[in-house]
């Protein structure tokens, strides 16, 4: 080819050879690059995709991006393990809280706390060593103090005097004093000698060491009236609301007399309540052998040291508080006691009268000298039958005493503003908004306590030393879960009420449930309080844990305990939780068997010898009251779906109702009879709803455990993330169904009591009431009281409804 020239073509034909494939697979190319542009759509379209169009939590922001929520790397899942355990399974959980416990350890424990006294407010030193023990297993724990009024005792003295001239002995008191020859003078110048001089102080016994410390404890009420009284006494039986109004329809002279109680049936403050509404100067309680059962000296059991009978000469402390009006520090009701707080009068839940605690020992002369005056309890009805001192040479008249015979009750009490402390334990779950709080009070009326309460602080020991151990293998709970050591149970619920007034906006928000354990031992027998919708948790943990009794091999605690769940009422740690917060709470513990050993309860008896010997030898019931108690709280802290039942609270609320109904029916007021006609249609309604709206959710909580059960593949990690928002649902739904009960103004003459299914009974103080604001206006005859409180119960069951739906 001619080179080319101005005159070659400008256009010509070049021949080309193929190109060269530049990839030898271009359809990977092509769908690699397909899949990219669709995942970026995909992202695209899920950040800018409104956040309430999903399901979730819709209290974040509107625009929130819903990768955020669905992503597999998703912040808001509580874990990356969800819904199984972190660090440890759940199944691997169990077991450690299972096979940690040890009695060697539950023993040693007992036996540190009950070495000496620790009254409240006088037992820093054990609270310091709480915090020590917790901190060694890995529980980072604090110390939490409340400056709260309570008193101590400073001298008692309990006398029978006589008159040497009784001719004048009906005269008037106008006053007493004590002459320089032991024996006490009226105004009148009327001299009476010293016939008997209680003790007032139990038997220093050789084989229990504590029972002869320098430094034991007096005999004394908590919360009793300083004063100094002398007058006839008056036997009133058990000193119930009921006695009194026997005692009333017989025509027995009260006013201006002294009391002699039996103590059992109800808290022993409102025994002195009631007798100071009547008049009565003074009170004396004393513990009847009746209370025994077949353990007593009269079938041929040997007293304690020597056998499983009660010491005569054991006495029972305890509070005088009104503990059905309020508890907590008498002083601050409704808020803390913390420095500077104001402080009211606190005479509308404190005795104005003064009380001592006695011996049946001493006891025993005070009662014969009533024989003959008087009619007997035998006159009465059935429940003034069955004292258990009739072959010591009591007849149980009821008196008056004779005005030539006498009591002398002194009681001098110091009452001071003084620290208590509380001990805290917290380990941190990955939803900082769902707490479990275990708690069990420290605090004791003797040196010892190894029933009530230290059989309960070393269960609580190895609860925590068994999560311990948890933690040392890698685990790290779903929710959280504190411990609580309280102080100042004992005279009225002190720690835990300040506790809970302090922190209420954040137990309201984020408390599940309050696990309590006071007497965790004493017996065999398994007892359980508890709000109902606890229940089913209850029975599944108690068929985990074997027997220490088993007939047959393999039984469970489950297996061998009656089934019965008490309604909670009133004398622990679970009150300011359950009654003022509305936390569902349980009470839990080993109570005595009908062949148990007596126990000496708030005497000096109730020691680490007695436990050893007789309360629980091998100490095999501490360690299965530490079991049940662990995998509760682990049941309720790992389950991803809370293992709660609302329809047993509706049928619980039926229960009650019915209860209601009866007693309508039973009353002998007429306006109330128009109850008993027309019944209750709005409540029945409106239980009726709140039933068919919690059989609904309890199935659909149940089918959301199973789709967790079930499992769910690794790839379809946006379906985790909405079970995971399902179940949070349903969770907060059940945190908060119990705080629906509460009604903000409280029950009427006791505002600080918040629940309107639960409260202490007003005359019972320990037991429980249900529906307590209709029941005391059904007793009451107040018909416009029934029609207000049918209104509020109303307005809450329906809240509760709602919360479900």
């Amino acid at each position: 080819m001619p080179p080319p020239s101005e005159q070659t073509p400008l256009i010509q034909t070049v021949i080309i050879t193929p190109a060269r494939p530049r990839y030898s697979h271009s359809w990977i190319r092509r769908f690699c690059t397909l899949a990219l542009a669709i995942a970026l759509l995909v992202i695209s379209v899920l950040f800018l995709v409104p956040a309430h169009w999903l399901p979730g939590d819709n209290n974040e922001s509107e625009w929130a991006p819903a990768l955020h929520r669905f992503s597999p790397w998703s912040s808001r899942l509580p874990n990356g393990a969800w819904p199984k355990s972190e660090g440890l399974s759940y199944e691997d959980l169990k077991k450690v809280l299972l096979d940690t416990p040890q009695e060697r350890k539950a023993r040693e424990w007992s036996q540190y706390y009950t070495a000496g006294p620790h009254l409240a407010g006088k037992n820093k030193s054990q609270a310091i060593w709480t915090k020590e023990r917790w901190e060694e297993w890995g529980v980072k724990s604090s110390i939490i103090d409340y400056d709260v009024y309570i008193n101590y005792p400073l001298g008692h003295r309990l006398a029978l005097l006589e008159s040497s001239h009784k001719k004048n002995a009906a005269s008037a008191f106008v006053e007493e004093r004590s002459g320089e020859d032991g024996s006490a003078e009226q105004g009148d110048g009327n001299p009476y000698e010293v016939r008997y001089e209680c003790s007032l102080e139990e038997d220093i016994l050789e084989e229990d060491p504590t029972s002869g410390l320098d430094n034991r404890i007096p005999t004394f009420h908590g919360y009793s009236a300083t004063g100094n009284v002398t007058a006839q006494y008056v036997y009133v039986n058990f000193g119930t609301y009921q006695d009194f109004e026997d005692l009333v329809a017989a025509n027995v002279s009260l006013k201006g007399k002294i009391a002699i109680a039996k103590y059992g049936h109800i808290f022993r403050g409102l025994k002195i309540k009631r007798a100071q509404e009547l008049g009565m100067i003074g009170a004396v309680l004393y513990t009847d052998p009746q209370e025994d059962g077949e353990i007593t000296e009269l079938n041929g059991y040997k007293p304690y040291p020597e056998g499983p009978a009660r010491n005569p000469s054991s006495v029972q402390r305890g509070s005088a508080q009104f503990l059905s009006v309020a508890p907590g520090d008498p002083t601050t009701p409704g808020y803390p006691s913390k420095p500077g707080a104001p402080r009211e009068d606190p005479d509308q839940v404190l005795a104005a009268i003064p009380s001592v605690p006695i011996s049946y020992l001493n006891a025993l002369p005070l009662l014969r000298a009533l024989n003959g005056h008087g009619s007997k309890a035998s006159d009465f009805n059935e429940y003034w039958q069955g004292g258990g001192l009739g072959y010591r040479g009591v007849e149980y008249n009821i008196g008056p005493s004779p005005a030539s015979l006498v009591l002398n009750l002194v009681n001098d009490q110091e009452y001071v503003t003084t620290p208590l402390w509380n001990v805290i334990g917290i380990i941190n779950g990955t939803l900082q908004d769902e707490v479990v709080i275990l708690g069990n009070h420290r605090d004791a009326w003797i040196a010892g306590g190894a029933g009530d309460p230290n059989s309960g602080s070393a269960a609580l020991n190895e609860v925590i030393r068994s999560f311990g151990e948890a933690l040392q293998k890698g685990w790290k709970p779903l929710r959280t879960v504190v411990f609580a050591s309280w102080d100042g149970e004992e005279y009225g619920l002190i720690g835990s009420t300040e506790w809970v007034e302090e922190y209420i906006p954040w137990l309201s928000k984020a408390a599940i449930a309050y696990l309590n354990v006071d007497v965790g031992t004493r017996g065999p027998e398994f007892q359980a309080a508890a709000s109902p919708i606890l229940n089913k948790a209850l029975y599944e943990v108690t068929s985990l844990v074997q027997s220490p009794n088993q007939t047959v091999p393999g039984q469970t605690v489950g297996d061998i305990w009656n089934g019965h769940i008490r309604t909670m009422g009133s004398g622990s740690d679970f009150t300011a939780f359950q009654d003022f917060a509305g936390i569902p709470s349980v009470d839990l513990g080993f109570a005595s068997s009908k062949n148990s050993a007596v126990y000496h309860y708030h005497s000096n008896y109730d020691s680490f010898a007695w436990m050893d010997n007789y309360g629980d030898v091998g100490w095999h019931y501490h360690i299965t009251m530490t079991k049940i108690w662990a995998l509760f709280a682990a049941s309720l802290v790992e389950t991803p779906v809370l293992p709660l039942n609302a329809t047993d609270y509706a049928n619980g609320l039926a229960t009650y109702l019915s209860t209601v109904k009866t007693n309508v029916s039973a009353s002998t007021h007429e306006e109330i009879q128009v109850f008993a006609r027309s019944g209750f249609p709005t409540l029945d309604t409106a239980v009726a709803r709140l039933h068919n709206a919690s059989i609904n959710f309890d199935v659909h909580a149940a089918s959301l455990a199973k789709a967790i059960d079930e499992g769910i593949p690794w790839w379809r990690w946006w379906r985790k993330a909405e079970l995971f928002f399902k179940v949070q649902k349903i969770n907060t739904a059940y945190k908060y169904f119990e705080r629906s009960f509460l009604h903000q103004e409280g029950l009427d003459g006791r505002p600080w009591f918040k629940h309107v299914v639960f409260a202490p009974g007003l005359w019972t103080g320990y037991a429980g009431a249900t529906f307590p604001g209709l029941v005391e206006s059904v007793d009451g005859g107040d018909a416009d009281g029934v029609k207000r409180w049918t209104k509020i119960i109303e307005e809450n069951i329906n809240k509760a409804t709602e919360i479900l739906q």
